[in-house]
């Protein structure tokens, strides 16, 4: 029979209709309207489908159809979804639809083998889908029939099955076990000790919106579970000290959602310390990471004891209270091999015991775990660097990590830190690194911090007294004085000042740079140099006391320094261009003489040096030749006894000394092009008539330039006088040389001659024909009447004097006086304006 019963069991218990032989109901998901619902029932054969409404005053409407017939067998219905009804019969499960007034669709699932027992069918997710039982196999299914998710695969054929989301719970053989839903994976057994005959029946709310409170009936009491929170049953799993289950909870609770991100954080915070103190340092690293809420500073205690600069950063967090407080790493390491050691006693006494199998059966060394657990530490805050902290916390960190690197001797780690953006406590770090060796570190730390003086102290000492490899003393051995020993020695010394001279070009302390740029000048002059010249400094350095303080011996340097003072910072002071001209002349010279004592050379080593001869002089003589703010007497006194001519032919030429020059040029260098290009410079005919004589008449014994003379002649011998070259040309010289220029100069002189005619006459005829065309403009006639007005003042002309302008306006005299020539009554202004008219020699 069918049976109604109100969930309080207040009122009797109703017969539904005049059905017998019910064998299974099943009832449709909760409906928008809780006063109706659907109820599918197996009778006989038949599949009904009853429509119940409850009306006013309690009455019960029902309404019934059949969706099919000739069905035998059916054991087991369930409904899921809005139409679909599920069946489980001896032979297998089908599927049909209750929508519509007529019979429903049928569809078989499958069939269920002999063996397979009583089926079994159970909604789930709130009615929208259902587990199929397959002996001890439950296949979830959609409302289509359709296979989704994973199956279920049971210890044994459940008696009864209920869904506690987000989990299954069976019951089966004097147990309940308890499933995931969304992967299937068992978690749990429940053991009930049962007396009597019967199966365990379990049941939840039912309506699938998983229920807090699971039911367990026996033969002979009733149980009551209650479902533990995500956050108790990981707690027991770390008390435990089992973290891969814990873990594996944490990441299935995280993907459904039911627990928060705070949570989740805290959680792994948690797990990070308890794996920590189990000395599994790596793995607690790893959890420390995933936690967004742990702060650096609760990894401070482990570093450094209490109490400390940081202490009043740590925050007091108890967690769940797994875990002792943090305290020095070393007894951390200390306690933990205690309790492996005692550990150890217990398995050889049989007792098992929580502490990992790993470390028993290789137990780890002091030292082995010292360092594992340091550079875990080191992860860690290299990580912690990269997020948002406080000043304070973000000094703890930087100083910590300085001093656990110092710990491992990591020297690159440790300069790398010191030397680039940091918040490290000088303070805490400069007598420890001071008094472990680590200077080029505590270097780099000033460095960072602005500490120049210091910094640049340090590199000083280092380029002093410490090789290039690890830069720790290394006695003088007798002996050791080899090539080797010295280059390396040389090799540190470059990279100290290298270090050195990158704080002094950034500095803008004078005294801290004259101070220091001796002994950075006797490693590199380039880097001195270098100091000298940075355009990084705020504030440049004083160029009187810079060169005051340089070595004269360092010549370079000051050459160097007053070039760059001349060429890019524009000094205009005599006094600086003079003393360059000076050094650049002094190199010269120096390099020249060195050059003409190169006896002992090869090939490549002459190449070298002239390249470098040439280069230097290219740069004294452009330099001699773009300044006028030097001394040529001063620098022609340095030069007089040297070969270099065309050094002292620029010098003369700016005292004004044309005649030197041109000597210089023409005979010392013999360079006619050069001596002709100064005579066009000069611009007076009389400088080719001197270069001609010193070409005729070289004196002091040497032979008449014949040659440079008639080219000097052939070039310019037109714009000369032919009387004052005739006069030059000495009775020795052949004839045949010259007679074609001199024929050539002879003839451009008579046409020159000529074409002045020609230009002078031209010009006569030009002024003569201005004159009659002014003369023709002024003698024009002009009619006025009693009508005409003047074009400036607008009065009537009358008998008044009158003037006309070119552009025929007409104006009274007393307006042309206080107008004047230039401007005509019409505002035409003609020294602006000017108007052409043709002349008589243009029209004809």
């Amino acid at each position: 029979m069918l049976l109604l019963a109100d969930p309080l069991l207040a009122r009797p218990v109703r017969r539904l209709g005049s059905l017998r032989g019910v064998a299974a109901v099943a009832a449709s998901p909760p409906a928008s309207s809780p006063s109706s619902c659907s109820l599918a029932v197996a009778v006989g054969k038949r599949l009904l489908v009853l429509d119940l409404a409850l009306r006013e005053a309690d009455e019960l409407e029902v309404q019934t159809r059949e969706i099919a017939a000739g069905v035998e067998g059916i054991s087991a219905l369930a409904w899921v979804g809005d139409d679909s009804v599920f069946a489980g019969t001896a032979s297998g499960y089908s599927l049909f639809s209750s929508s519509g007034g007529g019979m429903g669709q049928r569809t078989d699932i499958f069939t269920l083998p002999e063996s397979a027992g009583a089926p079994r069918i159970r909604p789930l997710s709130g009615g929208q889908e259902a587990m199929l039982l397959v002996d001890n196999v439950g296949v979830v299914v959609d409302r289509s029939g359709q296979p989704v998710g994973s199956s279920f695969v049971f210890n044994s054929r459940p008696d009864c099955i209920v869904e506690v989301f987000p989990y299954v719970v069976v019951a089966a053989e004097s147990k309940v076990d308890v499933y995931r839903r969304r992967n299937g994976v068992h978690l749990q057994t429940v053991p009930i000790a049962r007396r009597g005959t019967g199966v365990l029946t379990v049941a939840s709310d039912g309506d699938g919106s998983g229920g807090e409170v699971v039911v367990v009936a026996t033969a002979y009491k009733v149980f009551c579970y209650r479902k533990v929170s995500a956050v108790e049953q990981i707690k027991a799993l770390l008390r435990i000290k089992s973290y891969t289950e814990a873990i594996s909870l944490l990441e299935e609770f995280e993907s459904d959602g039911e627990i928060s991100n705070d949570m989740i954080s805290f959680v792994h915070a948690q797990l990070g310390f308890l794996l920590f103190f189990d000395l599994r340092f790596e793995d607690a690293v790893n959890h420390f990471l995933l936690s967004e809420t742990m702060q650096p500073a609760e990894i401070f205690p482990f570093i450094m004891r209490d109490p400390n600069r940081w202490s009043d950063l740590v925050p007091r967090k108890r967690y769940w209270g797994l875990h002792p407080p943090p305290k020095p790493l070393e007894e951390v390491i200390d306690d933990g091999l205690v309790t492996l050691q005692r550990a150890l006693f217990l398995k050889k006494a049989g007792v098992d015991t929580v502490v990992d199998e790993d470390f028993l059966s290789n137990p780890p060394t002091r030292a082995d775990l010292l360092e594992l657990a340091i550079r875990n530490i080191i992860r860690y805050l290299c990580v912690s660097r990269e997020k948002s902290l406080s000043p304070a916390e973000m000094e703890g960190v930087d100083t910590l990590l300085m001093y656990l690197y110092r710990a491992l001797d990591l020297v690159d780690d440790m300069e790398k830190l010191a030397s680039s953006q940091n918040s490290c406590v000088v303070d805490e770090l400069e007598s420890l690194l001071d008094n472990s060796g680590h200077l080029r570190t505590l270097a780099f730390l000033y460095g960072s911090k602005g500490m120049c003086s210091q910094a640049v102290a340090i590199w000083r000492i280092l380029a002093r007294n410490y090789s290039t490899g690890l830069w720790k003393d290394r006695p003088n051995l007798p002996g050791t004085d080899s090539q080797e020993a010295l280059a390396d020695k040389k090799s540190g010394e470059e990279i100290a000042a290298i270090e050195a001279s990158k704080i002094l070009q950034a500095t803008s302390d004078q005294d801290l740079v004259l101070e220091h740029l001796g002994w950075v000048a006797d490693i590199d002059q380039d880097l001195a140099t270098a100091i000298l010249t940075s355009e990084m400094r705020e504030k440049q350095l004083s160029s009187e006391k810079v060169i005051a303080a340089l070595d004269s011996e360092k010549v370079g340097i000051h050459q160097r320094y007053l070039q760059w003072l001349i060429e890019d910072q524009g000094c205009e002071d005599p006094h600086y261009h003079t003393s360059y001209a000076l050094l650049l002349s002094k190199s010269a010279m120096e390099a020249f003489h060195m050059e003409s004592n190169s006896g002992e050379k090869n090939d490549k080593e002459i190449d070298s040096d002239i390249q470098f001869i040439y280069s230097l002089r290219e740069r004294l003589q452009l330099f001699l030749q773009a300044s006028d703010l030097y001394d040529p007497e001063e620098v022609l006194d340095v030069i007089a006894e040297s070969e270099l001519w065309l050094e002292k032919a620029i010098l003369y030429r700016k005292m004004g000394q044309e005649n030197i020059v041109l000597q210089i040029l023409a005979l010392k260098l013999e360079d006619s092009e050069a001596a002709e290009q100064y005579c066009a410079e000069i611009g007076r005919d009389d400088a080719y008539i001197q270069l001609l004589d010193l070409y005729l008449d070289p004196k002091n014994g040497r032979e008449p330039m014949f040659t440079a003379a008639v080219r000097l002649l052939h070039n310019h011998g037109k714009s000369l006088d032919p009387i004052q070259v005739l006069e030059r040309l000495s009775s020795d010289m052949p004839l045949q040389l010259a007679s074609d220029t001199i024929l050539r100069m002879l003839r451009a002189r008579v046409h020159h001659h000529r074409q002045g005619q020609i230009v002078h006459n031209l010009s006569r005829a030009t002024n003569v024909d201005a004159r009659l065309t002014g003369l023709e403009e002024r003698s024009r006639h002009v009619q006025l009447t009693d009508e005409s007005i003047c074009d400036s003042c607008r009065a009537r002309l009358g008998t008044k004097l009158f003037v006309m302008y070119p552009d025929d306006s007409v104006v009274c005299y007393r307006c042309y006086r206080n107008q004047g020539d230039s401007v005509s009554g019409r505002g035409r202004n003609f020294r602006k304006d000017a108007i052409f008219k043709q002349s008589w020699l243009v029209s004809r």
